[in-house]
């Protein structure tokens, strides 16, 4: 049985309490337990002070298989910030011309030296990390189910399904077709308006498209479902009836959405286990599954951030 554990964002201390609330116990360098796997939905870096100590935790879990851990948008993206472009000494898939991309980068960067032995070591761990699990009962992504991606990313996979080495290049091309499906699978589905039609974001920017909380199966309305929109120039704009529903009878596990308040399944059959921990009095979650096909509220076990 399975206990998925949300977004860490680097705050280790909150991940160690989470293990010992869980029933975990450090063994032979890895936290494990006597009957139970964790599984770990991505973001592992990025935010928190602790960089280090969560890897240090998650990676000997994995490695010694006390753990299963899927890929986040956030080991994708520094994956990419390390790697060069074809032909290239100094530019990089995830542009360092960018100050937006070093300062969200700069607290893993802190305690991981670019390029430094433990840098490196540390990439190549995020490599290994599947895009997704399909173990026996349920389904772990970072950010959805998206099968039209999933479909689309399938050729860019090994037999453990990780991002081939080439699939990086690929993946970093707008103009490829695997650039939208990682965007999918990892960062969320983003709806186009239409023709026309725009707003403008919380930060000013002016937005011809919204990324939408895909679970709210039943919304009609755009501004029912945008993430980090104004409500009320989306109030009129109609959702198509075609919009992307994960309809599947097999229970999903997702992250990467900044839910808030007290954890509970968005529905029988999905659960979010990213509850804020780097948010001050955010939480750091897990929900444990124990075989059954409907997800219940009693399930989630969670520790919260103090400071």
């Amino acid at each position: 049985m399975y206990d998925i554990i949300g977004d860490i964002h680097g705050h280790g201390t909150e991940l160690e309490l989470l293990l010992e609330k869980l029933g975990y116990s450090l063994s032979n360098g890895a936290y494990r337990h006597p009957e139970r796997t964790a599984i770990f939905a991505g973001d592992f870096i990025d935010r928190g002070q602790e960089e280090r100590k969560v890897i240090n935790i998650c990676r000997p879990m994995v490695e010694q298989g006390s753990a299963l851990a899927v890929m986040g948008n956030h080991e994708f993206n520094a994956v990419c910030y390390a790697t060069r472009v074809v032909g290239s000494e100094d530019d990089y898939l995830r542009s360092h011309r960018k100050p937006r991309n070093t300062t969200e980068h700069a607290a893993f960067l802190a305690e991981y030296p670019f390029e430094s032995p433990e840098h490196q070591e540390t990439i190549a761990w995020f490599k290994t990390l599947p895009l997704f699990l399909e173990l026996d009962g349920i389904r772990v992504i970072h950010a959805v189910w998206h099968h039209p991606s999933l479909r689309i990313a399938k050729p860019w996979l090994d037999g453990k399904n990780c991002l081939k080495p080439d699939a990086y290049h690929a993946a970093s091309d707008k103009d490829h077709p695997l650039y939208d499906a990682v965007e999918h699978l990892l960062k969320g589905i983003e709806m186009p308006l239409p023709a026309g039609e725009s707003f403008q974001d919380f930060g000013g920017t002016i937005r011809t498209s919204a990324r939408i909380k895909w679970w709210k199966d039943k919304a009609t309305t755009l501004d029912q479902v945008a993430i980090l929109a104004p409500p009320e120039p989306l109030k009129t704009i109609k959702l198509p009836e075609d919009r992307y529903r994960y309809q599947d009878d097999i229970p999903l596990f997702f992250g990467h959405y900044w839910f808030g308040g007290r954890p509970e399944p968005t529905s029988d059959k999905l659960a979010c286990v990213d509850y804020s921990v780097a948010k001050p009095g955010g939480k750091l979650v897990a929900y444990r599954w124990s075989g059954e096909s409907n997800l219940s509220a009693d399930n989630y076990l969670w520790v919260t951030r103090k400071g």
